[in-house]
């Protein structure tokens, strides 16, 4: 099987490749523009890989997609490009409505193109993943779960830009038969991860003796899945799942985010001591929360447990020990982007 991923120097799309080319017998052409948080370091392990082609260039652009289509021949394209950081889509919504709303539409016209190409057997056998997030459906209260049913109600500029590309993606299957997949998944983490987000923010700066800033009261809640428990279920869906449906992702692990930053401290508290003695915990600072902070995500992924056989195998706290444990020997990957293009300062404050 050929499988066309396009963000594969990103987090999410680079261990879905790292795991097809690891795991699989798949060909994996990977298309990624290169911005800010694309780093090819992230694929050195296959880099040298037969069945490993990388190609720098943009969504956008409908003729290189028409012609990579044409070359290629994928029987699978993973899509996984777009801009994905909150903090940044308030920063800088533009970016956001051109990759992921624009970005995605002519990614639909391209390969519908392709597909209606395709002779019957081989169109009978395509697939069109669309890889999105739980953040289209809101914000919960203490109790529920997102499921595949539950209404879009998308509060920032970043989960709009997803909403509106989903529907897009569900809009070209329902018109025109191309064979679509969606699948929405909760917070990832892991090795590999651009140093903004939560997690490898609080490691690096912990390690460098700075504040570890935690929004607001450190209440909000979010379920986290192991990347590479997401990419086994990526997999699974574009090789099992049936066209037209949507399967949620989730990693059954809730926790607050002073939990998630309080079980970071104690891991490296564990691991690399500070010089005097104190725990990294006291380095928590509480700030001025996101501008329309989300409360409480949570995904029921009862749906491609019981369809595809599908759950997650990495509990939080082995894959949070994991990831401390990959960052500390793994300075050679992220020093030069803090160096280049990120400085762990804070985004996502012009609002207001």
């Amino acid at each position: 099987m050929k499988v066309l991923v396009t963000g594969g120097a990103g987090f999410i799309g680079s261990a879905l490749i790292r795991h097809l080319i690891g795991e699989s017998p798949h060909e994996v052409l990977n298309l990624d523009k290169l911005t800010y948080a694309g780093v090819l370091a992230s694929l050195d392990t296959v880099a040298g890989d037969p069945r490993y082609r990388f190609v720098q260039g943009d969504i956008c652009d409908a003729a290189l997609l028409s012609d990579l289509l044409a070359e290629f021949q994928p029987d699978v394209t993973a899509h996984l490009a777009a801009e994905s950081h909150v903090d940044r889509s308030i920063d800088g919504p533009g970016a956001f409505i051109q990759t992921n709303v624009v970005g995605t539409y002519t990614m639909l016209q391209q390969t519908l193109g392709y597909w209606q190409g395709l002779e019957p057997d081989r169109k009978a056998s395509f697939r069109f993943h669309h890889i999105s997030t739980d953040e289209v459906y809101g914000s919960l209260g203490d109790e529920g779960l997102f499921t595949e049913d539950t209404a879009y109600d998308p509060r920032s500029p970043y989960s709009a830009s997803k909403a509106a590309s989903d529907h897009l993606v569900r809009a070209w299957g329902h018109t025109y038969g191309l064979p679509v997949l969606v699948t929405n998944c909760s917070n990832n983490y892991g090795p590999y991860h651009f140093p903004e987000k939560l997690i490898p923010l609080i490691i690096i700066r912990a390690l460098a003796g700075e504040r570890l800033p935690v929004y607001g009261d450190g209440s909000n809640v979010r379920d986290w899945l192991f990347v590479e428990d997401h990419a086994r279920a990526l997999r699974r869906v574009f090789e099992a799942g049936v066209p037209g449906e949507t399967y949620n992702i989730g990693g059954n692990s809730e926790r607050r985010n002073i939990e998630v930053v309080q079980a970071i401290c104690a891991a490296l508290d564990a691991r690399r001591p500070r010089a005097d003695g104190q725990s990294y915990a006291s380095l928590i600072t509480y700030v001025t929360d996101r501008p329309g902070h989300d409360q409480r995500y949570a995904i029921d992924a009862s749906k491609i447990a019981r369809e595809l056989g599908w759950a997650p195998e990495v509990r939080f706290e082995d894959g949070i020990a994991r990831t401390v444990d990959w960052y500390l020997s793994r300075k050679d990957w992220w020093e030069p982007i803090l160096q280049g293009r990120y400085a762990t300062e804070r985004l996502g404050s012009r609002a207001g």
